[in-house]
């Protein structure tokens, strides 16, 4: 486990500041090209590229979060930097994040690897001598953290980030209940119900759907939502079959793959569950804890209109530490 340099000036230490603060300063997205993926289940997911590789060059994968897209603000400064650096960038897209609703009743969730080994296997077949270096941030990071230890020596990735991920799934859903962390559920809550409330007006999907209209509004906790839409959505018995089968915590004994794993201590989204003990991590993971740096923030400096940050260039430093 480590503390690298991060160290945010004192306006900057509230957790709050962190993780708002982003989202209100995007960076400009960048020019980007769509591909979509058919699936064998009659579903797709979309693909966005800010340019294909150069032979041999690698690839940096990002998988985003709870309903994000390449249009989230660490996913804007991410394919920034990498267009800095001339690295090749691929969005993978959750079902139903890319602007437009999926084909099936079911979505995504915070275990589903299979969509992502999807993307890996194209990635693959097309750029065989391509390195792939993926990052995921929040739901994604789980995501990544779980396939990484499920794939071990399979891995089809060569370096991994995790930032911010809820890997203990049960522990974070409570914590969003508490505090101003419900304006955070309350948020992210409402676009779901949204979502979910297309799929119940669709004439083909009305009968899959495991809610009536008049229930969606009492969906209002990520708890209640997991229980009643996720978990039997996507075949798992209950909430609590669903939070224990997709938290990535127990995952991480097993990576082979090089993989940073970065923490706020003070993260509004999680309690110290989803802190592991080394006893809990391979040799392949890097653990960074910081005191601060809420949800996906880590602004270290800069003005409040314009803030910097310790993510990209972290991150950006630790798919290069092989070279």
């Amino acid at each position: 486990m480590k503390n690298n340099k991060f160290c945010p000036p004192w306006w900057l230490k509230n957790t709050h500041i962190q993780t708002i603060l982003p989202v209100m300063t995007k960076v400009p997205l960048v020019n980007l090209q769509r591909q979509r993926i058919e699936l064998d289940d009659g579903d797709f997911i979309d693909l966005d590229w800010t340019q294909k590789p150069q032979p041999e060059a690698p690839i940096v994968l990002i998988l985003h979060g709870l309903e994000g897209s390449s249009e989230s603000h660490y996913a804007r400064r991410m394919l920034a930097e990498c267009g800095k650096q001339g690295l090749s960038v691929c969005v993978h897209h959750h079902r139903s994040c890319s602007g437009e609703s999926n084909r099936l009743a079911r979505s995504y969730h915070s275990g589903d690897t299979q969509d992502i080994s999807v993307t890996l296997d194209l990635l693959k077949h097309h750029f065989p001598r391509s390195p792939i270096l993926a990052v995921g941030y929040s739901l994604g990071g789980n995501v990544l953290t779980k396939y990484l230890g499920e794939a071990q020596s399979q891995s089809l990735i060569e370096r991994a980030v995790v930032v911010s991920a809820p890997l203990q799934l049960s522990a974070c859903a409570k914590r969003l209940e508490n505090g101003f962390s419900k304006v955070y559920q309350s948020y992210l809550i409402k676009q779901l119900q949204a979502k979910l409330r297309v799929k119940i007006e669709h004439p083909k999907l009305n009968k899959h759907m495991p809610v009536a209209m008049d229930q969606v509004e009492k969906l209002n906790t990520f708890y209640v939502f997991d229980d009643k839409v996720t978990a039997p959505l996507h075949g798992f018995k209950d909430v609590h079959d669903y939070y224990q089968q997709a938290s990535g915590l127990p995952y991480l004994i097993s990576i082979n793959t090089p993989t940073l794993v970065i923490h706020a201590k003070d993260d509004p989204f999680m309690t110290e569950a989803v802190i592991p003990d080394a006893s809990q991590l391979s040799s392949s993971v890097t653990y960074e804890l910081h005191q601060q740096g809420g949800h996906v923030g880590f602004i270290n400096g800069g003005l409040p209109w314009k803030p910097t940050y310790y993510l990209e260039p972290r991150i950006i430093d630790f798919f290069t530490e092989s070279e």
